[in-house]
């Protein structure tokens, strides 16, 4: 009989606890061992069994409670004890979620293990905030980067001129870079991207504690260091941003009344 357990890198949605696919909350609730980010809800983790092994390996946008390195060997060691893994992760495991790396720290373990998508905040956040991040005459199409590299580097990954490109054709979503949104917009508008395009910028979307700044996109930095948003944040840029004032600002967080991520 085979005695190494099986990993399960589960997308937790980006926020509301509802928001976990019925997959995901069916495999959550038969773990032996749940290994969980700081932004999974906590009633998420209310519906494990008693009996479950939970681990923080949350991660500040500045520290670290884990390395990945020891992130993916907690992960490799508990299902060589033969015990079902969960890696529970906000948002999907693939998107900017570290989960492929998970997922080849398994491989090179011969660890079975299988990836369970979530709703990605890229798509639910502006969502939760009334903005469609494609809309038939606005946009056909959207880009999803990420804002954790300095932008002021010479050498980036970051292709602006590229970017600028496409929020020409459509929509830019910009996760995890509430942080160096001055510097980000400037190198935007620098490569192109119209000052007044409409942005918005959505602070722990999707759940009791949302908040939500449209602005120009050239006075959305100051805007949001005037309202001191900050991390969990969401920000779009582009046409589609309007609709939000134009009757799509459905959700009233001040009804949701599910407890916040822990």
């Amino acid at each position: 009989m085979n005695s190494t357990g099986t990993v399960y890198l589960i997308g937790a949605g980006p926020g509301d606890a509802e928001l976990i696919t019925v997959k995901g909350l069916r495999l959550l609730r038969a773990a032996d061992v749940i290994l969980y980010d700081r932004l999974v809800n906590a009633d998420l983790l209310a519906e494990a069994r008693p009996t479950a092994e939970l681990i923080d390996v949350g991660k500040l946008p500045t520290k670290h409670r884990l390395s990945q390195d020891a992130i993916n060997d907690l992960i490799v060691d508990r299902a060589r004890e033969g015990l079902t893994v969960v890696r529970l992760k906000g948002g999907d495991p693939f998107v900017f979620g570290r989960g492929g790396e998970e997922a080849l720290a398994c491989h090179a373990a011969g660890i079975p293990f299988e990836i369970v998508p979530g709703i990605s905040s890229a798509i639910a956040v502006p969502a939760y905030a009334g903005i469609p991040v494609t809309q038939r005459g606005i946009a056909g199409a959207f880009t999803v980067f990420a804002g954790y590299e300095d932008p002021t580097k010479e050498a980036g990954s970051v292709d602006y001129e590229g970017l600028a490109h496409m929020a020409n054709m459509g929509t830019l979503i910009l996760l995890m870079g509430v942080a160096r949104l001055p510097a980000i917009v400037a190198r935007l508008v620098e490569a192109g991207v119209a000052p007044e395009t409409p942005a918005a910028c959505i602070e722990w979307g999707t759940t009791a504690r949302q908040r939500v700044i449209d602005a120009q996109l050239v006075d959305l930095p100051a805007r949001i260091a005037e309202a001191g948003i900050d991390s969990p944040a969401t920000t779009v840029i582009g046409g589609v941003v309007a609709l939000r004032s134009g009757g799509l600002d459905w959700f009233a967080p001040e009804k949701n009344l599910k407890p916040p991520p822990c």
